[in-house]
């Protein structure tokens, strides 16, 4: 199920030169077991590992979109060398100077991961900073070993050996071709088109492709969009017109996958809400991905019309729905949400209501937005759209 009322998290990050493919390189990882079962907490569609580093414990986000990322803090705590620095684009085409780094040494439980090649960011920006997180476990360090993802048991396992991981009745087998950092470039086809798809367990949608890649002579359902749908590494993306819509089939590797909802964007993704109907199986040494399928859960797309995010700590309307009688406006600033008071939050309560949504169990919701001043009142029922 698809609910838009929040905006979606990617933190694709690209690094294209030929000094970062060396530096991904580098690293090895120690197992204690053939099989080592790593803590894994799936929240809000984004997974979350707890590492040790030099006998401190932090918070990572499990990120194959991503390189092995560090904050400032830690970067700063263990007295680290910079490397060298380069520049770093998100997933909202946002450059930024970063400094690259090596980690002498990481625990993820029964795994030892040494000399990994690290970036480090500033990972309290925009409403990336309200999940607390102190690093990232990237495709580089990823790419070390043979991971098996259960999203829905809370399970994340390593192995050296892929036949630990009995994958003869994984029925979707699909190759992908590795960028600089090692993140997973898998090919499927829409709209009769061969597109390249960042495999990205840091996005928490489900299907994304280039509003350049989108045909509306073959969609018969679509929503059409305006605003900024989602936030990268690096802060929101800039207000454009997008749809969301339905198609009849995704070929992705060996298999067909029928009635899914995609959506416009940035970034050509296959992100998390695709991602928790398998459990699926990355595997760099022969750069395939293995997926069996748990779940048939249809998806559907319900919407209150919109999406807001918090900038310093304001709810903004941020995205809307285009061609209905919805009466909110990109800019207006969200008063309140059935009487919960969200025009006076600090920090800490803003980050609090950006990842507990105050409307995401009703089907009815009393908003109050200021606009040019004057306060307003609208009452909102969620739809269901491409039915």
């Amino acid at each position: 199920m698809k609910k838009i009322s929040s905006l979606v998290f990617l933190l694709f990050l690209i690094i294209a030169s030929a000094q970062g493919r060396r530096f991904f390189e580098t690293g090895e990882a120690e197992l204690v077991n053939s099989v080592e079962k790593i803590n894994l907490n799936y929240v809000n569609e984004l997974p979350f590992v707890k590492v040790t580093i030099n006998g401190t414990q932090y918070n990572f986000l499990f990120d194959s979109g991503a390189p092995t990322v560090i904050s400032h803090a830690v970067y700063n705590e263990l007295h680290l060398k910079k490397k060298y620095t380069s520049k770093v684009k998100d997933s909202q085409k946002n450059k930024q100077e970063h400094i690259f780094t090596q980690l002498p040494e990481m625990l993820v439980d029964g795994i030892v991961f040494k000399n990994i090649g690290v970036v480090v960011m500033d990972l309290n920006s925009s409403e990336l900073g309200c999940f607390n997180i102190d690093g990232i476990l990237g495709a580089n360090q990823m790419a070390k070993l043979f991971w098996r993802v259960n999203y829905s048991a809370n399970s994340l396992e390593a192995t050296r050996d892929l036949s630990n991981f009995k994958i003869d009745d994984y029925e979707t087998v699909i190759p992908f071709d590795p960028q600089v950092q090692k993140t997973p470039f898998v090919e499927a086809k829409i709209l009769d088109k061969n597109i390249k798809f960042t495999f990205d367990t840091g996005f928490t949608g489900r299907l994304n492709i280039l509003e350049s890649e989108y045909d509306a002579e073959k969609v018969k359902q679509a929503v059409e969009t305006f605003g900024s749908t989602s936030v990268g590494a690096f802060g929101g993306g800039k207000p454009i017109s997008g749809y969301i819509f339905r198609i009849n089939e995704l070929n992705l590797g060996n298999k067909s996958f029928s009635d899914e909802i995609v959506m416009t964007g940035s970034s050509n993704l296959i992100g998390n809400t695709f991602l928790k109907n398998h459990q699926f199986v990355m595997d760099w040494q022969n750069k395939k991905i293995y997926m069996k399928r748990l779940s048939n859960d249809p998806s559907k797309l319900e919407s209150f019309g919109f999406g807001y995010r918090f900038i310093n700590a304001k709810p903004m309307v941020a995205f809307v729905f285009k061609g209905g009688s919805l009466p909110l406006e990109i800019g207006d600033s969200i008063i309140s949400i059935n009487d919960v008071d969200l025009d006076h939050l600090n920090n800490k309560s803003a980050c609090h209501y950006m990842v507990n949504r105050v409307e995401r169990e009703y089907k009815t919701i009393e908003v109050k937005v200021k606009r040019a001043g004057n306060i307003m009142a609208f009452r909102l029922d969620k739809n269901e759209y491409l039915k």
